[in-house]
């Protein structure tokens, strides 16, 4: 099964994720701290499930992705669902010539996948450079409870009528990180099941690490709150939410 293939099944596996939380998130934060611009930089933006309703809402979109796979679902949806948000094959560690937004977001643990505290480090400082003055960066996190408690040693099975897979979650390399074996079986048009296998590495970090890499880029944390809450935090949760600004 090639990776195109593999981008339209993501989205059919990922049907009950809570994509409208995430959006509405935003928008609380852009107006609970009155934020007048429109324009909008997605960083990580998968087959575009946030990108796309941000662009409804009336903001401007461009959304950078590392998956040529991922971007080629997303530009298609967005057509077809009259958007025109701007897709762009980049590295979020390396992110350039985009130009200047008033709000950048990284949701659904898309810096999860930073397992070295340098990429880290460097996401968060190209991000603030594309950010004009007073521009918003909101992002999430798994917390370490749940790669630790909820993950490591786990595995999930889910039978479709056309789509089944084994997800077996390891404990990775590095602190607080966790590797996620994944094994996909798709039925073909010929009533056969092709295999396809994927290895995810995610990695979180101690609040204070994201706090101080946060500080050392030139941000101002306006808030850190966990599971969808613009207002409370619990370190045990299993997500947490941070805004900053420039």
């Amino acid at each position: 099964m090639n990776y195109e293939k593999f981008a339209y099944l993501y989205d059919q596996l990922m049907v009950d994720a809570p994509y409208e939380e995430w959006v509405s998130f935003v928008l609380k934060v852009i107006e609970i701290n009155e934020m007048d611009g429109q324009k909008l930089l997605d960083v990580g933006c998968g087959t575009g499930n946030i990108a796309i309703p941000l662009s409804k809402h009336g903001f401007s979109v461009t959304a950078v992705d590392l998956s040529e796979e991922m971007l080629f679902v997303a530009q298609q949806k967005s057509e077809s669902e009259g958007t025109k948000v701007k897709f762009f094959q980049q590295d979020m560690r390396h992110l350039e010539s985009l130009g200047l937004f008033d709000t950048a977001i990284s949701l659904c643990d898309t810096i999860n996948y930073l397992t070295d505290e340098s990429d880290v480090v460097s996401t968060f400082q190209r991000v603030f450079e594309h950010l004009e003055q007073n521009g918003l960066f909101i992002f999430d996190v798994h917390s370490p409870f749940k790669i630790n408690s909820m993950y490591k040693g786990n595995t999930y099975a889910y039978n479709g009528e056309d789509i089944s897979y084994i997800w077996e979650c390891f404990e990775g390399e590095k602190s607080d990180s966790v590797e996620h074996d994944l094994s996909f079986f798709v039925q073909t048009d010929e009533g056969l099941y092709e295999r396809f296998d994927e290895l995810h590495k995610q990695r979180t970090y101690p609040l204070s690490f994201y706090e101080n890499a946060l500080k050392e880029s030139g941000f101002e944390i306006l808030s850190i709150t966990s599971d969808f809450s613009v207002e409370t935090f619990s370190e045990n949760a299993e997500r947490w939410f941070f805004v900053a600004k420039k």
